[in-house]
This record gives C-alpha cells, structure tokens and sequence, in this order.
C-alpha cells in the first residue's frame, strides 16, 4: 500500500469508495472525477489507479459495496405478499438513500452484472412462495422490478408528491400482490 505524498497516510480502497460514494449522493456521478475524488482524499490523482483501473471499475466496485446494504426479508416464513411488500420497501429505501448511484446504474445497466445478487435471489425465493411458474418468473420478476424502479423514477423526477409518496407506493404494493395472488 502506496503511501500519500500530500497526506503522509496509507491510502485505502474502503476510503476511495466512501468518498467516491459521498461524492455521488452530492452530485450524481456525472458530477464524480478521478480529480474531484483526489482532492476530496487530498491525495494525487494517480494514488487512486494503485486501487481502481478508471473511473468505471471505481463506479462498479461502489455498487458493490452498496448492495449489500440492501436488506432484504428473510426466508422466516412469512407470507410471500409480507415479504414481497418488505423487498420493495428495501429496494426503494436503497434506491432513495443514493439517488445519484440508482439512476446511474439505471441509466447504465452495463456497470452492473445483470439478475445478480441478493435482490435478485430473494425475489425468486418469494415468486416461488408465491407459486409463479418457474418459466413465468424471470418475466415476472423483471416486470416487477421495473414498476418499482418506475415508481421510484417518478418519486425521484418530482412527479409523484412527497407527502403522497408512501400512501402510493402501499397502494401500488397491494396492487402487485392482489395481481400475482389472482394470476397464480
């Protein structure tokens, strides 16, 4: 590990992602440079590339470490529609959290490795309770992903009332979970 001319310190990749991470919730990451971060670190610019290739690489190992936070439901038994309700609450907590990173990723899907990862998995797990045909929930679980990325979207873009955000979204919950349960 490379230590800092300017900060006579080690630097670390956990502290790259942090700041890079508070960089992006401040301004979205078209707002995030290699430069920008370095001085955020008071570091060179060149420090950076000892733990990142390029900006992309830095971008991807951000999702990363944030997916992780996503807190999804366990596997306790609940009712399916219980734990369908309490992801979508997760994945749209996470998407608001870091708003810049979520549009980002959504506008660049190339970043990300598709259908991977816990989200991923904790809906097939729930589709399944759900009793969703094995050769129906790919489709249905990209249909529901992306009404509550639109919902989300729509919260991020102004177009939905802060105050009629939460009442929506419930009513768009239910909505999905009388759908599934009548379509099943």
């Amino acid at each position: 590990m490379a230590v800092s001319a300017r900060r006579g310190t080690p630097l670390t990749l956990q502290e790259i992602l942090g700041a890079a991470l508070r960089l992006i919730d401040a301004g979205g990451v078209e707002s995030l440079s290699m430069r920008k971060l370095a001085a955020e670190l008071d570091v060179n610019p060149m420090s950076l590339y000892h733990h990142v290739a390029n900006k992309t690489e830095l971008i991807r190992t951000v999702c990363l470490n944030v997916a992780p936070t996503l807190q999804p439901p366990a596997d306790d038994g609940a009712p399916w529609p219980d734990q369908l309700r309490a992801l979508a609450h997760a994945y749209r907590r996470l998407a608001r959290t870091h708003p810049g990173l979520w549009r980002y990723v959504h506008n660049h899907p190339e970043v990300i490795e598709p259908r991977q990862g816990g989200l991923w998995e904790v809906l097939d797990r729930i589709l399944r309770a759900a009793q969703v045909p094995e050769d129906e929930r790919e489709r249905t679980a990209d249909v529901l992903h992306a009404f509550v990325s639109g919902f989300v979207l729509a919260e991020n873009l102004g177009h939905i009332a802060e105050e009629e955000s939460e009442p929506a979204f419930d009513t768009a919950i239910n909505l999905i979970t009388a759908g599934l349960h009548a379509h099943r």
